[in-house]
């Protein structure tokens, strides 16, 4: 194969970049050949937006069994992700799938197995923030021990403001039996990805969840969560989509050092030049008063700061990129589509610590979640047949 046919599934506002993208010739060695969506006005805009030898479909399988293409990316509603993804390996075709990897874990390990069992498919996520070399080299900083082992984490990221606009545009946004979730199944699953590849996966979950917090919906849109890592680390991760003025900081807090990143773009690096423990065997309290006075701080560490701009745009192409050279080259994946489960262990384990209102370890009942989560789906649908009732 010297060249990667692609079938796009889901050509609203992602899947139809994705899709203006490729047919631009944005990623080497790859066409686009056919798209898919359900709704008919997509013809018509397929028709206006891409050149007329890619096909359209209104139906995925038919798409897929069509021989016109060597690979899919899924870029559906959330529930749909595993669901046809099974559908694409089934049929031996390398399969890219839009975050998150799903709604629930249970199916997404579904997805997962049946990838590991065909090796020779390529599998892979659209985490498109992995490809930021700000965020690499962090990853890369704190691999290598430089800042020793990892004390603390807490990401502040409510840069993800949506009005209620947002939410009306789309009959299946915000809600349980369309999107799966709020701000954790939709915007924040970019974060809570960096945050696990970067610091590792927690191993105990406590959140306190507001549901339509300042906005006419149902899901969670205000988050503030606390997690516990298996070497007795803690870590906070707080996010919403009703703060306009927004805030990004990430800091992670290891023994020999320090890494802070404000606005995904400035990261200033403090190294220790001993490691906190040995400082605190030998200092006294009066190098401790000095401290406070801003007195021989310098001493103590070096400091590297750096700033990279904003990646955005450039990041989805360089996903597809990669995914391309995997399938052509060999080219080991940026992002992996089996790591896809571990972002949605994350978020199902804050979800289900808010319905219980208590500690959920890591890994947790995946029948329970889905129980509880069939619940507010169908508390959801009694209400929408109640207010349809009142409107008649």
């Amino acid at each position: 194969m010297k060249q990667v046919r692609f079938g796009i599934v889901g050509i609203g506002q992602m899947g139809g970049s994705h899709s203006e993208w490729l047919a631009g010739g944005k990623v080497e060695n790859a066409v686009l050949t056919a798209v898919c969506d359900v709704n008919p006005q997509k013809k018509e805009w397929a028709a206006e937006k891409l050149p007329q030898d890619v096909k359209f479909y209104d139906n995925y399988i038919d798409m897929l069994d069509s021989g016109e293409i060597d690979a899919v990316l899924i870029a559906t509603p959330h529930y749909d992700h595993p669901v046809i993804a099974i559908e694409a390996l089934n049929r031996d075709l390398h399969t890219l799938v839009e975050k998150p990897a799903g709604v629930y874990t249970k199916k997404v390990r579904e997805m997962n197995e049946l990838a590991e069992s065909k090796p020779h498919l390529v599998f892979g996520m659209m985490f498109n923030q992995r490809t930021n070399p700000l965020y690499q080299r962090i990853k890369e900083i704190v691999a290598n021990g430089e800042i020793g082992e990892i004390r603390r984490t807490n990401w502040i990221i409510t840069t993800w403001w949506r009005p209620q606009a947002y939410y009306d545009m789309s009959s299946w946004r915000a809600t349980w039996n369309g999107e799966g979730g709020g701000v954790l199944a939709n915007q924040a699953p970019h974060q809570i990805d960096l945050w696990q590849w970067i610091c590792g996966m927690p191993t105990k979950v406590r959140a306190n969840l507001q549901y339509g917090s300042h906005r006419n919906i149902v899901v969670e849109d205000d988050v503030t969560a606390f997690v516990e890592y298996e070497n007795g680390a803690t870590g906070t991760f707080i996010t919403c989509t009703h703060d306009i003025m927004g805030t990004d900081r990430f800091e992670i807090h290891g023994d020999k050092g320090k890494i802070l990143v404000e606005g995904s773009k400035k990261v200033t690096v403090s190294r220790l030049k001993e490691s906190e423990t040995e400082l605190n065997e030998k200092m006294t309290f009066a190098d401790v008063a000095n401290l406070f006075r801003g007195q021989g701080m310098s001493d103590l560490m070096d400091v590297e700061e750096f700033e990279i701009p904003d990646q955005w745009g450039t990041q989805h192409i360089n996903v597809m990129i990669n995914f391309t050279k995997a399938i052509l080259e060999g080219t080991p994946l940026l992002a992996p589509g089996t790591d896809g489960i571990k972002g949605v262990t994350i978020a199902n384990a804050m979800h289900l610590s808010s319905w219980l209102g208590q500690d959920v370890e890591i890994p947790f009942d995946e029948d329970l979640f889905l129980e509880e989560l069939e619940k507010r789906k169908a508390e959801e649908l009694e209400a929408k047949k109640e207010a349809e009732l009142e409107t008649v």
